[in-house]
């Protein structure tokens, strides 16, 4: 059985920063792309940033410069580092993983729970 477990979402005033993290943990073969999508309250959830395993990255054009994903492949964990945040940011976050889990040879997509980032002064 694989689990995402985030951490590190909260409060912040708007200009502030926060690090999010997502340790993926379980039976795992192997782990292709991970991410972080977001939802805000009415809206659908959206890509924010992706990194494949060899680090390529890909981000949404509203966190460019802002955002910055990270990857340890050994401890099957992505960061999310975003500074100047913006009351815009304000949203649900979720970890996202593309991988194989163990006994099986299928690519499978799997989320976490998701944490709760608020910009706000």
């Amino acid at each position: 059985q694989v689990q995402l477990v985030e951490s590190g979402g909260g409060l912040v005033q708007p200009g502030g920063s926060l690090r999010l993290a997502c340790a993926a943990s379980g039976s795992i073969f192997r782990i292709n792309v991970m991410g972080w999508f977001r939802q805000a309250p009415g809206k659908e959830r959206e890509l924010v940033a992706t990194i494949t395993s060899s680090g390529n990255r890909n981000y949404a054009d509203s966190v460019k410069g802002r955002f910055t994903i990270s990857r340890d492949n050994a401890k099957n964990t992505v960061y999310l580092q975003m500074n100047s945040l913006k009351p815009e940011d304000t949203a649900v976050y979720y970890c996202y993983a593309y991988l194989i889990a163990s006994g099986t040879y299928n690519w499978s997509e799997y989320w976490g729970q998701g944490t709760q980032v608020t910009v706000s002064s």
